[in-house]
C-alpha cells in the first residue's frame, strides 16, 4: 500500500510541515531507522494494545520496547494484551500489516507516547506502508494527536533479561 491517504489528508488539512520519504521495504522500526539513516530513538513504532475491552495505541522509540506492566500501572488498566495480526488488519484496513502511523485519533483510539520520544525535535514513522515514512516535529505530532506522554518503554536488552 502507498502512503496512507487518511494520514496525508489529515496532515494537509492541519497544514503541518512534514517530509515524506521512501526506502526499500523495511518491516521493523529498527530496519526503518537504518533505511532512513536515523538513530533508532527518533523512529516511532506503534504497538496496539487491548486494555479493559478497548483498543489503545502505544508509541515507543524503535530502540526500546513497550513495558506492558508500566502501561497497565500508569493508565490504571486491569488487563492489557498485544493485538493479534488479525486484529491489526481489521483495525487498520488502509495500512500494510504492522505499518500503521502513530495517529490513533484517526482510528478511534487513544494514544500513549513514551516520554523518550519528546527528547528529540523530530520523529519519523511508518505512513501506512513498509516503504513510506513521515518525518515531522514532535511538537506538531503532540498537537495533532494529543497523546498521553508517559514513560512506557524499557531498553530492549532489559526486556530480554540481559
Amino acid at each position: 500500500m502507498p502512503f496512507s491517504v487518511k494520514l496525508r489528508d489529515f496532515l494537509e488539512l492541519n497544514k503541518v510541515d512534514y517530509k515524506h520519504t521512501t526506502h526499500p521495504i523495511a518491516y521493523t522500526a529498527r530496519e526503518v531507522a537504518s533505511a532512513e539513516h536515523l538513530p533508532a530513538r527518533e523512529v516511532a513504532k506503534v504497538v496496539v494494545v487491548s486494555a479493559d475491552n478497548a483498543w489503545h495505541m502505544a508509541v515507543v522509540p524503535a530502540n526500546r520496547t513497550l513495558d506492558l506492566a508500566e502501561l497497565r500501572a500508569d493508565m490504571g488498566f486491569h488487563q492489557a494484551r498485544l493485538a493479534t495480526e488479525r486484529e491489526l488488519a481489521s483495525l487498520f484496513p488502509d495500512c500494510d500489516l504492522g505499518a500503521m502511523p502513530p495517529f490513533g485519533n484517526l482510528y478511534g483510539m487513544p494514544v500513549y507516547a513514551d516520554s523518550g520520544l519528546a527528547l528529540d525535535d523530530w520523529i519519523a514513522f511508518n505512513a501506512g506502508s513498509h516503504t513510506d515514512v513521515i518525518h515531522m516535529r514532535f511538537t506538531d505530532f503532540r498537537r495533532l494527536v494529543n497523546p498521553v506522554v508517559v514513560p512506557l518503554a524499557k531498553d530492549l536488552e532489559m526486556s530480554r533479561g540481559w
